[in-house]
C-alpha cells in the first residue's frame, strides 16, 4: 500500500524543494541588497534617527544599533529566512490542502448515495479506489437489507396466509361436533383428531412468528460447558422416535466414544435438533436419516444425511440465508419460517465452527465441524464434561416432564 502512494509523496516532495529554492532565492536577494548592500547604510540611518527622536546622543544611538542588530546579524538571517519559508510554504499548502478537497468531495459522493463512481486526482488514486469499494459495499449491504426486509415481508404474508388456513378448519369441524351431538363416535374421533393436528400446526406457525422477532432483535449469547456430544445425538435421536413413526423412517446414530466438546449446550442442541428437523421433513416417508460424527481436522464432524430430491447447487449457496426454504413452498407441512439452518449457522460460528450442505441425486447431507478444545488438566477436565452432562440430562428430564404434561394434557 505505501507504494500506492509515491506519487502523491513525490507531489508534496516536489512542492518543498520548491519552497526551499524560493526561500533561498529571496533570502540571499535580502542578504545583497538589505543585509549587507546598498540598502544597509539607509536602514542603519533610519534606526539611529529614529533613537535620536528620544534625546539620545549620535553615538550612543549607533552602539546600541551594533548591539541590538548589527552584533545579532546570524541570529536575525536565520528567523529571516524561517519567516520566509513559512510564508512561502503556507502559500504553498493551499496547493496541498486540494487532496483534503478531493478526499471531501469523494465522501460527500458516498453520502449522497450518487450514482457516478469517485473520480480524484492521480496522486490520490489509492484513497479513490478505497473510496469506490466502500461506495460497492454500501450499496451491496443496502440492497441485500431491502432484499431481507422483501423476504421477511413476503414471509409473514405467507404465514399469516398459513395461519387463517388451519384456523378455518378448526372453526369448521368443532362447528360440526358442536352441532351434530347425535354423531358417531369414530367419525367425532375422527374430526377430533383432524382439529387437533390443525391447532397444533396453528400453535407452531404463531411459535415461527416470535422467533422471527426473536432473531431480529436478540443477539446470541453463549454459556459453554463441557458435554458429551454422542450422547446428545443419542438423545435427539430417541427425541425423535415419534416423528419419524409417523413417517415410516429409520434414524441410526454412529459416533465415535468420547466425543467430548466445549460449548453451550442448549444452542447447539438446537442446532442439531433443527438439521434433524430439517431432514424428518424432506425425506421421502419409509427411508432412512443417518447421523454420524467423528473426530477430523483437529475438530468434530458431525453429519446428518437424508434421502431425498437434490437439491440445486445455487440454492445450496444460499440455503443459510434468513426467510429462505428451498422448496419456497408455504406448504403447511414443510414450510417454515426460513430461519432454523440462518439460526443453526451463527450458533456454529459463535462456537468458532463452520456449517455446509452438500446435496447428491439421493443423499443430502449438512455438515457441522467444531473445533476441539482443551480445558486445561484432566481432573478439571473430568469435572467440566461431567457439570455437562449433568446439566443436559437435566435438560432432558425437563423436555421429556413437557412433553408428558402435554400428552396428559391432550388425553384430558
Amino acid at each position: 500500500m505505501k507504494n500506492n502512494y509515491r506519487k502523491l509523496k513525490l507531489s508534496i516532495l516536489l512542492q518543498t524543494v520548491f519552497v526551499t529554492a524560493l526561500t533561498v532565492l529571496a533570502g540571499g536577494l535580502l542578504m545583497e541588497y538589505v543585509v549587507d548592500g546598498t540598502y544597509n547604510d539607509r536602514f542603519t540611518r533610519m534606526f539611529v534617527n529614529f533613537i535620536m527622536k528620544f534625546n539620545v546622543e549620535e553615538q550612543t544611538a549607533i552602539r546600541w544599533y551594533w548591539r541590538l542588530i548589527g552584533g545579532n546579524k546570524q541570529f536575525f538571517v536565520v528567523v529571516g529566512f524561517l519567516l520566509l519559508f513559512a510564508l512561502f510554504f503556507y502559500v504553498a499548502l493551499s496547493r496541498m490542502t486540494k487532496y483534503l478537497t478531493q478526499v471531501e468531495d469523494g465522501i460527500e459522493n458516498i453520502i449522497s448515495d450518487s450514482e457516478h463512481p469517485v473520480y480524484l486526482i492521480t496522486e490520490l488514486k489509492p484513497i479513490e479506489e478505497r473510496l469506490n469499494e466502500i461506495k460497492m459495499t454500501l450499496k451491496r449491504q443496502e440492497l441485500e437489507a431491502i432484499e431481507g426486509e422483501k423476504k421477511k415481508n413476503d414471509l409473514v404474508v405467507f404465514l399469516a396466509h398459513d395461519l387463517k388456513t388451519p384456523l378455518t378448519s378448526i372453526v369448521a369441524y368443532l362447528s360440526m361436533l358442536d352441532s351434530r351431538p347425535d354423531m358417531p363416535e369414530e367419525e367425532r374421533m375422527k374430526y377430533t383428531k383432524i382439529s387437533l393436528e390443525k391447532s397444533l400446526r396453528l400453535g407452531e406457525l404463531i411459535s415461527e412468528f416470535f422467533e422471527i422477532t426473536r432473531f431480529n432483535l436478540q443477539d446470541i449469547v453463549l454459556e459453554p460447558s463441557g458435554f458429551d456430544l454422542s450422547m446428545m445425538l443419542e438423545q435427539l435421536a430417541d427425541e425423535a422416535y415419534g416423528v419419524c413413526q409417523e413417517k415410516g423412517l429409520v434414524c441410526t446414530v454412529e459416533t465415535q466414544e468420547n466425543l467430548n466438546v466445549e460449548g453451550d449446550i442448549d444452542k447447539l442442541a438446537r442446532v442439531f435438533d433443527n438439521l434433524l428437523r430439517n431432514a424428518i421433513a424432506y425425506c421421502p416417508a419409509y427411508s432412512k436419516i443417518e447421523i454420524e460424527a467423528r473426530e477430523k481436522e483437529n475438530g468434530i464432524e458431525i453429519v446428518f444425511a437424508n434421502e431425498g430430491d437434490k437439491i440445486p447447487e445455487n440454492e445450496l449457496k444460499t440455503i443459510f440465508e434468513k426467510f429462505y426454504r428451498v422448496d419456497n413452498s408455504r406448504s403447511s407441512v414443510t414450510g417454515g419460517a426460513g430461519l432454523g439452518l440462518a439460526i443453526s449457522k451463527e450458533i456454529v460460528e459463535l462456537h468458532g465452527g463452520k456449517i455446509s450442505a452438500r446435496s447428491g441425486d439421493e443423499k443430502t447431507e449438512f455438515i457441522v465441524w467444531l473445533p476441539m478444545k482443551q480445558t486445561g488438566g484432566e481432573e478439571k477436565k473430568d469435572e467440566v464434561y461431567s457439570h455437562g452432562r449433568r446439566a443436559f440430562r437435566s435438560r432432558t428430564r425437563s423436555r421429556k416432564s413437557l412433553q408428558r404434561t402435554k400428552k396428559t394434557r391432550d388425553m384430558g
